[in-house]
């Protein structure tokens, strides 16, 4: 029957070009889908797309509020386009909001910080060889993994808190307002690992450089969002007849400064410029804060950012940021420091030198002896 086979040979010929039709929307949908997750678009002006992933929340008045002021830095003086992702504070939910982070392609660097993160990034610098990563305060095995795309940032964090040390030490020795000299000092730590160590280290050698053999006690609050924990501590170490206390502890520091205010004794914060921060709006706890040991993560991320532009930011290798590079620093700004004897400042000022130029060597959490001393004194 000729009409059967016309009629067959039509159904055929059909079938074969909606065949051909599919699959080169198939082709076309999957070009489009590529072209998006390699970033071939960028919105008009922008560069480079950065994004900040966070393994907590913003409001810590300290490490991670630092580093999100280092991509608004990056937003209103560069060409780059930056999203802030809050981890939250379940560390089951990291890994997997990082892999997503990493699979989207959406970013041309991805950022994230503190030592926790650091086998996530491991293993997705292999499973995502064209995505880029900036690790700070923390870096990757680069022997252990292929971790060619990340670029690791790591602090001299005792180089700042030595000069914090000396300074505490060397007030306390002259006696706060209202306090008795030679009262002693308090460390509160968030976590013993080796960069709260670090910290630690530092503050204690710097504190017996200018009163040898300062009390100093140290206690570690195990979380780094305990604000009442470290109240607590602080109130224990203040009981004990302490003057000052230095905590290297993000939001749980918060606490330390409360106790400051509540006993008239007086605080050290970190990170980030905390009599700055508070001077306007709370005054009175202001006027407690000494000093605060700045960890400049929003300068080494602005700088990583900057680099990466200008396409000299060295992946597969791990750079050091102390007080020659400006990666810390010790805030000079306060009621207290303001009314401090000139001959202590400018005492100061030649310790910075000395460890600026090498010739006072400051000691580390990161050696082996340096680690052991670093829990010393605990009450």
């Amino acid at each position: 029957m000729p009409e059967l086979s016309a009629i067959k040979s039509f159904i055929r010929s059909a079938a074969m070009q909606a065949a051909w039709i599919l699959g080169t929307l198939a082709i076309l949908f999957g070009v489009a889908q590529l072209s998006e997750r390699t970033g071939a678009a960028k919105p008009e002006g922008v560069k480079l797309r950065v994004a900040l992933f966070i393994n907590g929340t913003l409001g810590d008045k300290s490490f991670f509020d630092s580093a999100a002021r280092g991509l608004k830095n990056a937003k209103q003086t560069l060409p780059v386009m930056v999203k802030v992702i809050e981890g939250g504070t379940d560390p089951t939910r990291w890994e997997a909001a990082l892999t997503d982070l990493a699979d989207s392609g959406d970013f041309d660097l991805i950022v994230a910080g503190t030592f926790t993160m650091v086998p996530y990034i491991q293993r997705l610098a292999g499973e995502f060889p064209q995505a880029r990563f900036v690790v700070f305060d923390a870096a990757v095995d680069y022997a252990a993994c292929k971790c060619a795309n990340v670029h690791s940032i790591l602090f001299r964090q005792n180089e700042g808190a030595y000069l914090a040390g000396y300074l505490a030490a060397s007030l306390d020795r002259a006696g706060f307002a209202g306090l008795k000299p030679s009262s002693g000092l308090g460390v509160v730590g968030g976590m013993q690992f080796p960069v709260i160590d670090d910290f630690i280290v530092g503050f204690r050698a710097g504190a017996l450089a200018a009163t040898p053999g300062v009390t100093v006690l140290s206690q570690y609050a195990n979380s780094f969002s305990d604000p009442a924990a470290g109240k607590e501590i602080a109130k224990a170490q203040y009981g004990r007849g302490v003057a000052l206390i230095f905590h290297a502890a993000g939001a749980t520091g918060q606490g330390v400064n409360e106790a400051a205010l509540e006993a008239g004794r007086y605080a050290i914060a970190v990170d980030m410029d905390q009599y700055a921060m508070y001077q306007a709006t709370k005054p009175a706890l202001a006027s407690r804060i000494v000093t605060s040991v700045l960890k400049n993560v929003d300068v080494a991320v602005l700088r990583a950012i900057q680099q990466q532009l200008e396409g000299r930011l060295a992946f597969g290798r791990t750079e050091s940021l102390g007080l020659a590079e400006h990666g810390v620093s010790l805030a000079r700004n306060s009621m207290v420091l303001s009314q401090a004897p000139p001959a202590l400042l400018k005492s100061l000022d030649e310790v910075e030198t000395a460890i600026v130029e090498k010739r006072v060597m400051v000691p580390s959490a990161f050696t082996p002896k340096a680690v052991a001393s670093a829990a010393r004194g605990a009450p």
